[in-house]
């Protein structure tokens, strides 16, 4: 059983365990996303190295094994696989992505002398709490709710789409063409693992401050200023009703 970073609450699952009850289609489908990335087609060179390591620390995958998103993102743009809309106020999806990786590049150039692809992982971590002390306002003239929401979208659309991710919060895959008999709060399939722990061991009180903290302890280590409340009751990036475009 693999999880991204070895983390994971359900000892004992692998929904790889379920191929054989899956279709030939949608065996194909899943395994592929197995397999060794494919080559970029959208995002340049330079381009892929910057946004690797940012969905990397958005996704807080430091080590391995890793869930390799990037190549997800980059086959969507290339395809122009969208969600169906954009913002007002920010370029289409293929462009926002070019122009936000671009800005991020050239603050973390300023700031630290050195590109985001090649900067440390504080450095990193610094250049990514930029966007989220300006939610609310505008970061490199972009709004930066918006471009946090369109990073995130893509960054967890492509993770979660991944059997490894899938081990991590015990998700049984496709159910098709087998489906499901035990359906109720608490009843499980007989090939389902249950939670190691159900409880969650931090509540949310304590997991924000200690997400302030360490992010209070990187930014020390990098010479920048404090972290500052972001400006918006919602920093999540949720896409306003009023705003986007189809």
């Amino acid at each position: 059983m693999t999880t991204p970073q070895s983390a994971g609450r359900f000892d004992g699952y692998d929904v790889l365990g379920q191929v054989p009850t899956w279709d030939l289609v949608t065996q194909g489908v899943v395994l592929r996303r197995l397999g060794p990335p494919a080559p970029l087609r959208f995002f340049t060179e330079p381009e892929g190295a910057i946004a690797r390591q940012l969905v990397d620390r958005l996704l807080g995958q430091d080590d391995e094994p890793r869930v390799d998103v990037l190549a997800d993102i980059d086959s969507r743009l290339a395809l122009g696989v969208t969600d169906g809309w954009h913002y007002a106020d920010m370029p289409h999806d293929g462009q926002a992505w070019r122009d936000s990786l671009a800005a991020l590049d050239d603050l973390c150039r300023q700031r630290f002398a050195a590109g985001f692809a090649t900067a440390t992982r504080p450095q990193q971590m610094a250049m990514v709490q930029t966007v989220q002390d300006q939610i609310g306002g505008r970061w490199c003239g972009l709004p930066a709710r918006h471009v946090w929401s369109l990073w995130t979208r893509y960054a967890c659309a492509a993770f979660y789409a991944h059997p490894w991710a899938w081990n991590e919060i015990g998700f049984g895959g496709p159910a098709y063409p087998r489906g499901y008999k035990n359906i109720g709060f608490d009843r499980r399939e007989a090939w389902e693992k249950p939670e190691r722990d159900p409880r969650d061991p931090v509540t949310w009180g304590q997991k924000t401050e200690q997400a302030r903290t360490r992010h209070l302890e990187q930014l020390a280590d990098t010479g920048q200023p404090g972290i500052s409340q972001p400006d918006g009751a919602d920093s999540t990036g949720a896409p306003a009703q009023n705003g986007a475009v189809r």
